[in-house]
């Protein structure tokens, strides 16, 4: 017997509520109804970021698996933010992540950050007479690296790596803290990928294991950064040189700035003065790298004496020094001279 249209229309509901957004003209949203076993039958349905609608096709005994899917228009890229799978005596799942990044709408962090992961389990059961798929779920973590300044667009996710798998056998959350990334790489400070956290549930005579939920985090690597044009203790004693700031892996809507401030490099916080030309504000969805060329900033030499250049980037972590150079400035002139008479 097939399930009726209201229970889909609380799975569309449930789903919706992912976007945890309200509209945006970058986006546009679906939701994804594959009929199980048989999924060669599918539909897809569009949906705004809050609301509720039917799904476009009744649930057949094998169940139907639902994924909402969202669209940025610009860079166009896809996301599949959430899935929900539906059947007879099946488990419910949902999977959250969190990081100290809220800015974004798919769970991103950087590569020395850590991220949590909040697994829910509800309707499993346990009596002796239930079937054996509706008294546990699995519950894996995979991991995928974009390779070096990959961005994940278009690759074959059939080849990330299960990381760990566990069996859930009772309901209620979990919360699974990772303090960095599992996701392989030589230098943990420049990786790039992805992981994915998702629930399984058991197969049976009806229809083999199926997604009921899960959500994927990007990992994005820490910035570096170079300040070249004035070396190291250098004296300036007229026109400021021209410095070229070289800044790869900018972290995703940040910023990058280079200020100076009178005196030897400090380690406190301190505000400078920013160098005119420098500051770039980053509004991509992807590590950006950028060359900056800075010329004419003598005006913010206010005085002789040793100076601190630092090339700084703002982020949702807070501020990061990538670079400084101390060096002094020394604009007086001195006049020797003598004077003699003739009688």
């Amino acid at each position: 017997m097939k399930t009726s249209l209201l229970t889909t229309f609380i799975v569309a509901t449930s789903l919706c509520a992912s976007l945890a957004q309200t509209n945006n003209a970058n986006y546009t949203n679906f939701i994804r109804q594959i009929q199980l076993p048989d999924v060669g039958v599918q539909r897809d349905a569009s949906v705004d970021a809050a609301g509720q609608q039917a799904s476009p096709l009744e649930i057949n005994p094998g169940g139907a698996r639902f994924e909402l899917h969202t669209v940025r228009t610009s860079p166009l890229q896809s996301y599949l933010l959430d899935t929900k799978y539906v059947g007879t005596y099946v488990p419910l799942a949902v999977v959250g992540i969190r990081t100290q990044d809220t800015n974004s709408l798919t769970p991103r962090t950087r590569a020395d950050r850590p991220f949590y992961v909040d697994v829910a389990i509800s309707g499993l059961l346990s009596g002796a007479t239930d079937p054996e798929a509706s008294k546990s779920v699995k519950f894996l973590r995979h991991t995928q690296s974009y390779g070096t300044g990959g961005d994940g667009i278009g690759i074959d996710r059939t080849q990330a790596t299960l990381a760990s798998q566990v069996t859930v056998n009772q309901n209620g959350t979990q919360t699974y803290t990772y303090t960095l990334t599992g996701i392989a790489g030589a230098d943990r400070a420049k990786i790039r990928g992805e992981e994915r956290f998702t629930v399984f549930s058991q197969a049976d005579y009806q229809v083999p294991e199926s997604q009921l939920a899960g959500q994927t985090i990007q990992i994005w690597p820490v910035a570096d950064g170079t300040i070249a044009g004035i070396a190291q203790g250098e004296l300036i004693r007229f026109n400021a040189p021209t410095v070229t700031l070289s800044i790869n892996d900018i972290y995703p809507e940040s910023g990058v700035y280079a200020q100076v401030y009178r005196g030897a490099k400090r380690d406190d916080g301190f505000v400078g003065t920013i160098v005119p030309g420098s500051a770039v504000v980053i509004n991509e969805s992807v590590p950006q790298n950028r060359l900056l060329v800075v010329s004419g900033w003598d005006s913010i030499l206010t005085a002789d004496g040793v100076w601190t250049m630092e090339l700084l980037t703002s982020t949702v972590f807070g501020i990061d020094r990538l670079s400084w150079v101390t060096f002094n400035v020394d604009r007086t002139v001195s006049v020797n001279a003598s004077v003699t008479t003739i009688e």
